[in-house]
């Protein structure tokens, strides 16, 4: 099964672990997509887009207006939400033209924990 993480990383993470990969010839276990902030992952992934990938997990490259018909949506709000998925890497474009969404499963991954010095914990 091919797996991608979507993960919560700062830019100087993940460009530690690319010039690693880089360096040494090794490569990661899975893929990865990482967002700065957990803002961002779920500004890019908001619940249409969720069940629009949802949809496409293990699917084969498809049109934008299958892919609409398939989430029963309006072509043009799809092509908006796989224009956005395509702008933050996480959809790739097929050779057919059509959208691809190389992955059978996704993976969530990020930390929430309390601000240093947050006065709810010091009470």
């Amino acid at each position: 099964m091919k797996t991608v993480t979507l993960e919560v990383r700062s830019p100087d993470e993940a460009m530690e672990d690319f010039l690693h990969s880089w360096k040494t010839g090794e490569t990661q276990k899975s893929a990865r997509i990482s967002f700065a902030s957990p803002e961002l992952l779920w500004k890019v992934l908001t619940a249409k887009r969720w069940a629009l990938l949802k949809m496409l997990c293990g699917a084969k490259p498809m049109s934008i207006r299958e892919a609409a018909r398939r989430v029963n949506r309006d072509v043009k709000a799809v092509h908006g939400d796989v224009t956005a998925l395509l702008n933050a890497g996480v959809l790739e474009r097929a050779e057919s033209g059509g959208i691809a969404f190389p992955f059978d499963a996704v993976k969530i991954e990020f930390l929430l924990q309390a601000a240093a010095g947050d006065p709810v914990r010091s009470a």
